[in-house]
């Protein structure tokens, strides 16, 4: 199959699912007899990812795969198509987030130690409900705490391809500014923008 056929397909399927795509996936769409080499795919993301250069959209890589979203200078302007308000997260959530992120896996009780008091329980609730946090084990010891860590979707909605990327706590004045670097808006993915359906700012986290 030729390259540009096959960028045309992968961009298609893309724009169409809306979600990140494994190279492996993309490889699924096509039937045994034509389907695709991984170098291959690879080739056509990256013409594609070219030709996206000097355009409102980017091909960008994740930690479940590839998408394409909308540059994130156009963020502030496209939140206007939503009814909804941007989420806001409170100071504490913030906290728990990067407590979470950083010293995984981790029980509340440490995170209590940490911050000096008690985990709200919404705030725990709310990151379990965007797929951010998960259970990942039980501490061994008595009680058996549930162990806490990110997920996947944590950095997929961050724009990040593992957590090496996270910036380094000494690159961090205090917690306020683990939202600026992370970018709280999230990406506008361009099926979502372009079907008017809510990507990023959906819901507004407990406090």
């Amino acid at each position: 199959m030729e390259t540009d056929q096959l960028k045309e397909i992968i961009e298609a399927a893309l724009l169409a699912y809306g979600q990140p795509l494994s190279v492996d996936k993309m490889r699924d769409i096509f039937d045994e007899f034509e389907r695709p080499e991984a170098a291959e795919v690879r080739r056509a993301l990256a013409e594609l990812s070219r030709d996206c250069e000097g355009r409102p959209m980017e091909l960008v890589e994740v930690a479940s795969g590839w998408r394409l979203q909308v540059r994130s200078r156009f963020s502030s302007r496209l939140s206007k198509l939503w009814q909804e308000r941007p989420s806001r997260y409170s100071r504490a959530l913030l906290e728990t987030l990067a407590l979470i992120a950083y010293r995984q896996p981790i029980t509340r009780g440490e995170i209590e130690d940490v911050r000096g008091v008690t985990v709200n329980p919404n705030i725990v609730r709310t990151l379990t409900e965007r797929d951010w946090i998960r259970v990942v084990g039980h501490r061994e010891v008595p009680g058996h705490p549930e162990l806490l860590g990110t997920t996947r979707e944590f950095l997929d909605y961050f724009g990040l391809q593992s957590l090496d990327e996270l910036p380094s706590l000494a690159a961090l004045k205090d917690m306020d500014d683990v939202g600026i670097q992370l970018d709280f808006e999230g990406p506008v993915t361009v099926q979502a923008a372009a079907a008017g359906l809510p990507a990023a700012n959906d819901a507004e986290a407990a406090g």
